[in-house]
C-alpha cells in the first residue's frame, strides 16, 4: 500500500509551537533557560485531521460535536437555533464518510495500512454510535443510523466486482488461448494475487472478529461464480469446456488450499463456483469428447498395427524378443486420460465412464489377432509372440489400476485377455502337438508298459521347444507351462482310453512306478525349461497311488482326496480310472464314484483355480 494523501492535494501545514517565558529572577539575558520551555500541545482541527489521513481520529472530533450539539437540544423546535451547527457537522459527516469510502477502495492499492486501520477503526466507531442513538431517548441527526458497516460491505463489493471486470494481470502468454481462456485465466489470476494481498496486507487493519480474509473470499467467490455462469449459460466449445472445469474443481480449490489461505478461509462454507446442474452439463460436455478421443486415438493405434501385418513387417526385437508397443502407447493413454479427467471433474467414478468403449476395442484387438492367426503370414508368428507381451501389459494394469476402470469394463477385458491368451497359446503349441502326435498315442498301450515310449516323447519335444522362443521372458515362460499341462492333459486322456489292461496286482504296481516315474521326469524336463507348473506332477502322482492300492476304502480315499484337490473331476474320469484295473468290480467302482459325488456335493461351488480335469475328454 503507497503512503499517498486521499485528500486532493492538501497537505498538513507546519505548526510552529510557542515556548512560554520564564517569569522568575533566573533569566539574565531576557530569554528562558533551555530547562525551562514547555512545548504548547495543538490539537488539530477536523480539516487538519482529515488532510493527515487520520479517520478515525477526525471522526472521534465529529462524534463529540454530535453529542454536545445534539446533547444540548432537547426540544425539536430548538434545532431552528442551532441550524448552522448541525449543517456544520453534516457536511463534516458527509466529508469524512466520502473519504473513508475512497480509503476503502483503494485497500487492494494505492493507501497505506496506517490510513486504512484509521479507515476502519472509524467504521467501527460509527457503527458503536449508531448503537448509542437506538438506547437514547432524544431524536437523532438525520445522518443515524449511519449504516458505515453497510456502506463498508458494499464498497468491497464494488471493489471485488471492478478488479475482476478489469484484471490487472492478463496471461504472461496467451498463445494459443481463446479468448473466454484468457478472461477466466485473467480473472482467476487476479483473485489469487488479491487474496493473497488481503492475508498478507489488508487482514492486519481489521479487528480479528471482521474474519476479514474470509469476507473477501465470499465477495470474490460470488463474484468469479457469476462471471463463470455467464460463460457457461453460453454453450462451451469443448476446449473452453475443460477450462471452466479446470478452474472449478482444480486452480481455484489449489488457491485456497494454499498455506497462506487456507487458515484463514472456510473453504467448505464457499461451495462450488458453479451450480450442480451447470456443472452436470459441462461434465457431461467433457467426458464425452474425452470419451470420442480415447477411442480415436486407440483405433489408430490398432490399425497401424494391422497395417504392419498387412504389409508383412515383423514386430521389432528387444533383447532377442519380438515387442509390440500397442499396450504399452494405449495404457499411457488411458491412464492419462482417466486420472487428468479424474481432477478435472472432481471425481474418479464418473472419470472411469471414459474407458467403456475399451469392451469393443478389446474386442477388434481380438479379431485382429484371429485374423492374424487364420491367414499365417510369415510374419503372423512374430506377432502373436510380440503381442502375448501386450496382453500381459493389459492384464497387470486391469490387476494393479484397477481404480482407472469401471468394474464392468475391468471384467469384461480381463475375460477377453484370457481368451486371447489361450488362443495364442493353441495357436503357437498346434505345431507341436502335431509333431508329438504320435508320441502321444503310444502311452497307455501296451508298448509304453515296456519300452521307452516316455523319452521319446522328452527328446521330440525338446527338439520342437526351440521354436518357441520369441516372447517376451514371462510370456515364454506361461508358454511353456501351457506346453506342460498340455502334455500331462494328453497324458492322462492316453492312460484313460484303457487300451492297457492291468489285469492284477503286478501289473498295476509296474504301471505305478512308470506313472511315478514319468511324472518326475516330465517335471525335472519342464521346470529345466521355465515351468512352474509343478501341480501336474502332483496330478499324475495322485492317478498313479490309484493303481497301486489294492483296498477299497484306501482307493476311496485316494479318489476323494483327487476330487478334494482337482474338483473338476468327474464320474467319467474315476470309472476310466478304475476301468483300468480290471480286477476292481463294477459294484466297487459304484461305490468309489459315490463316495466322490458325496464329496464334491459337500463341497458345494468350489473354486476351480486349476482346471485339469476340463481338458480331459472321456468317453
Amino acid at each position: 500500500m503507497r503512503a499517498d494523501t486521499l485528500t486532493d492535494g492538501l497537505r498538513l501545514p507546519r505548526f510552529t509551537f510557542g515556548r512560554a517565558r520564564a517569569r522568575d529572577n533566573n533569566t539574565t539575558d531576557g530569554h528562558s533557560s533551555p530547562g525551562d520551555e514547555q512545548p504548547q500541545i495543538v490539537t488539530l482541527t477536523f480539516e487538519q485531521r482529515l488532510e493527515a489521513q487520520q479517520l478515525f481520529e477526525a471522526g472521534q472530533l465529529l462524534i463529540e460535536r454530535e453529542d454536545r450539539l445534539f446533547g444540548e437540544i432537547n426540544e425539536a423546535e430548538e434545532l431552528t437555533h442551532h441550524e448552522e451547527e448541525v449543517n456544520k457537522l453534516a457536511a463534516d459527516h458527509q466529508a469524512l464518510q466520502r473519504l473513508v469510502l475512497k480509503t476503502l477502495s483503494l485497500s487492494l492499492g494505492e493507501v497505506s495500512s496506517e490510513t486504512l486501520t484509521s479507515a476502519v477503526k472509524a467504521v467501527n466507531q460509527e457503527e458503536d454510535q449508531d448503537q448509542q442513538w437506538t438506547q437514547r431517548d432524544r431524536t437523532p441527526p438525520n445522518w443515524r443510523p449511519s449504516g458505515w458497516k453497510k456502506l463498508h460491505d458494499s464498497t468491497l463489493h464494488s471493489l471485488v466486482e471492478e478488479r475482476l471486470d478489469n484484471p490487472a494481470t492478463p496471461p504472461a502468454d496467451k498463445g494459443n488461448m481463446s479468448d473466454i481462456e484468457a478472461d477466466v485465466c485473467s480473472m482467476g489470476q487476479q483473485l489469487k494475487e488479491d487474496l493473497l494481498s488481503v492475508v498478507d496486507e489488508v487482514k492486519s487493519c481489521y479487528p480479528p472478529e471482521w474474519n476479514i480474509s474470509h469476507f473477501y473470499a465470499r465477495l470474490y467467490h460470488k463474484a468469479f461464480s457469476a462471471r463463470l455462469r455467464k460463460i457457461a449459460d453460453f454453450g462451451l466449445e469443448d476446449k473452453d469446456c475443460t477450462v471452466l472445469l479446470h478452474w472449478v474443481n482444480v486452480f481455484y480449490p489449489e488457491i485456497l488450499q494454499k498455506q497462506e489461505l487456507a487458515s484463514e478461509i472456510d473453504i467448505e462454507a464457499l461451495g462450488k463456483l458453479l451450480p450442480e446442474d451447470l456443472l452436470k452439463n459441462l461434465e457431461e460436455q467433457y467426458l464425452s469428447k474425452q470419451q470420442d478421443d480415447l477411442k480415436t486415438f486407440i483405433e489408430r493405434i490398432l490399425e497401424g498395427e494391422e497395417q504392419k501385418w498387412k504389409n508383412e513387417e515383423e514386430p521389432m526385437r528387444r533383447d532377442g524378443c519380438f515387442v509390440s508397443t500397442v499396450a504399452y502407447d494405449i495404457i499411457q493413454l488411458i491412464n492419462s486420460t482417466v486420472t487428468t479427467a479424474a481432477k478435472i471433474v472432481g471425481d474418479l467414478h464418473k472419470a472411469q465412464s471414459i474407458t467403456c468403449p475399451l469392451k469393443d476395442l478389446m474386442q477388434r484387438y481380438k479379431i485382429f489377432q484371429k485374423d492374424v492367426m487364420n491367414k499365417d503370414k510369415p510374419n503372423s508368428r512374430p506377432i502373436i509372440k510380440a503381442h502375448l507381451g501386450s496382453m500381459e501389459q493389459f492384464r497387470d494394469v486391469l490387476d494393479k489400476n484397477k481404480e482407472l476402470f469401471t468394474e464392468d469394463v475391468r471384467k469384461s477385458l480381463l475375460h477377453v485377455l484370457t481368451d486371447m491368451k489361450q488362443t495364442a497359446h493353441a495357436y503357437l503349441l498346434k505345431h507341436v502337438h502335431d509333431v508329438l502326435r504320435p508320441h502321444y498315442r503310444m502311452l497307455g498301450t501296451n508298448d509304453w508298459l515296456h519300452k521307452d515310449v516316455f523319452e521319446k516323447l522328452l527328446d521330440s519335444i525338446e527338439k520342437e521347444i526351440q521354436d518357441l522362443r520369441g516372447s517376451c521372458e514371462s510370456c515364454h515362460q506361461k508358454l511353456i507351462g501351457q506346453l506342460h499341462q498340455d502334455v500331462a492333459k494328453e497324458y492322462v486322456k492316453q492312460l484313460l482310453k484303457g487300451r492297457v489292461k492291468l489285469k492284477d496286482k503286478e501289473r498295476q504296481l509296474k504301471a505305478y512306478a512308470i506313472i511315478k516315474d514319468n511324472a518326475e521326469n516330465l517335471h525335472t524336463f519342464f521346470d529345466k525349461m521355465g515351468s512352474e507348473e509343478d501341480w501336474c506332477k502332483e496330478i499324475l502322482t495322485k492317478i498313479a497311488e490309484v493303481l497301486k492300492l489294492q483296498d477299497l476304502p484306501a482307493i476311496q480315499m485316494q479318489i476323494v482326496s483327487l476330487g478334494t484337490a482337482y474338483p473338476d473331476l468327474s464320474e467319467k474320469h474315476v470309472s476310466a480310472l478304475l476301468k483300468l484295473k480290471t480286477n476292481f468290480s463294477r459294484a466297487d467302482r459304484k461305490i468309489v464314484k459315490e463316495t466322490l459325488l458325496d464329496t464334491l456335493r459337500e463341497m458345494g461351488n468350489a473354486d476351480i483355480s486349476r482346471p485339469f480335469f476340463y481338458g480331459v475328454q472321456v468317453k
